[in-house]
């Protein structure tokens, strides 16, 4: 059995789609489990780059099966638009599949995302992709979603989008004071969808589970990360869905014993789209430089990511929840030319504690403030270094630090965006 789980640790962006797309050239399956296209995977071969909101990180080197699983919510506008650019591209996708189970983003969803967020103000505002992903899952948990199948029966979908419809439409016209939507409008664009993704729909936890017992190398792909988690992260400013290893149970139907290596992906900084509490956010120019030559802009939404220091006291919460075996670190190379690099070991509270575990309370979290430790940069360009001993001492000694104080090996460090940008220390197949 060869399992291997890829999650991010941060809020996001970490550099999760680059691992998945290398790990998947010896995957037989490469599975998304949650998330919809809020996301945005960036894959880089060669001089192309390719940017991936909802089909699987792996579609592009995965020889097998790409899978959508029961735990995603798919947009079908957003699936096709996604498909026909990579076949314009020369890449094939009749690989990708969609779960039956997986719930259907619908005009309403995106609507209502909007409509909030400009019902709710400035100040208010979490910060949305405006996607219509969390109505979507709010839906699902209400028990009036739409699912992949039910495309397929037209009797059912007729019924579940006018149920939908009188109280979508009720909040649209009487606490928004728009446009109601009309159900001719829909149903026959979404049965249309259903007649394209028909030969697309499998049951795809009984594919994943038989794959697995035959020893077949399976990848499970999160979006997002941990402290975006539904319950784990920086609450309410986070996602509607569970981006954890624990999320591949309930998003792929896949029971824990089966899952082996649970591998998570950090950035050697911090960044963060949105609104939220950021404890070691840079407001200077030095957060300006690191942006920069990150090139840190959202890739759903192109808006520019917060940069700060590596926070560890949020990256250990964040691995214990994951249980993380295998730690990544990528864009160890922005660092470059950075003499003094700082990492957070600590907050300070409000009353003057030092404490070193991450906190439930978002509203406690935004007076805390960041304790350092000081490490020496290094100023020699690392990006084409292919071994952990070619790397300047600093460079290694940052590795170390980081290894120490979770208690983790760091398994493989990124030193830039190409697929062979990669300093492997150990192997997982």
């Amino acid at each position: 059995m060869s399992t291997n789980v890829v999650v991010g640790l941060q809020w996001g962006d970490e550099g999760k789609g680059k691992i998945t797309d290398v790990l998947a050239e010896k995957s037989d399956y490469v599975v998304r489990y949650q998330g919809g296209n809020n996301a945005g995977h960036t894959v880089y071969v060669g001089d192309d780059k390719f940017v991936l909101h909802l089909l699987p990180s792996g579609v592009l080197q995965c020889k097998g099966k790409c899978i959508i699983a029961n735990g995603v919510v798919v947009n079908p506008e957003a699936f096709f638009n996604e498909i026909e650019k990579l076949e314009a591209r020369g890449q094939r996708t009749d690989h990708v599949f969609i779960s039956r189970r997986a719930h259907i983003i619908m005009p309403y969803h995106v609507l209502l995302d909007e409509y909030r967020e400009e019902f709710a103000g400035k100040d208010l505002q979490i910060g949305t992709t405006k996607r219509g992903i969390g109505p979507c899952y709010e839906d699902k948990v209400a028990r009036v979603g739409i699912r992949a199948i039910d495309l397929l029966n037209p009797e059912v979908l007729k019924a579940k989008i006018e149920e939908n419809l009188l109280v979508k439409n009720a909040l649209f016209e009487k606490l928004f004071e728009k446009e109601p939507l009309k159900l001719e409008d829909i149903y026959q664009k979404y049965l249309d969808y259903g007649q394209r993704l028909k030969e697309r729909i499998i049951d795809s936890e009984l594919e994943i589970n038989k794959g697995i017992d035959e020893g077949k190398s399976v990848l499970f792909e999160g979006a997002q990360a941990l402290m975006l988690d539904i319950d784990f992260g920086t609450y309410p400013y986070v996602t509607s869905s569970s981006p954890t290893t624990g999320g591949v149970c309930v998003g792929a139907g896949v029971p824990p014993t089966k899952l082996k290596n649970l591998i998570g992906v950090s950035k050697a900084y911090c960044t963060r789209v949105g609104n939220g509490p950021f404890p070691t956010e840079l407001h200077d120019e030095l957060g300006e430089q690191i942006r920069q030559i990150g090139f840190e802009f959202g890739a759903s939404t192109g808006r520019p990511r917060r940069t700060g220091w590596l926070d560890l006291v949020a990256l250990r919460h964040a691995c214990m929840i994951n249980g993380i075996t295998h730690l990544v670190i990528t864009k160890l190379d922005v660092l470059t030319g950075i003499d003094k690099i700082k990492v957070c070991t600590a907050y300070k509270t409000e009353d003057g504690k030092i404490i070193d575990y991450f906190t439930s309370s978002t509203t406690k979290l935004e007076l805390y403030e960041a304790q350092y430790e000081e490490l020496e940069g290094w100023t020699e360009d690392i990006s084409k270094i292919s071994t952990f001993d070619e790397l300047p001492k600093t460079a290694q000694d940052y590795i170390h630090f980081i290894e120490n104080y979770l208690g983790i090996e760091v398994y493989l460090v990124s030193v830039g965006p190409e697929r062979s940008q990669n300093i492997i220390r150990t192997t997982l197949f």
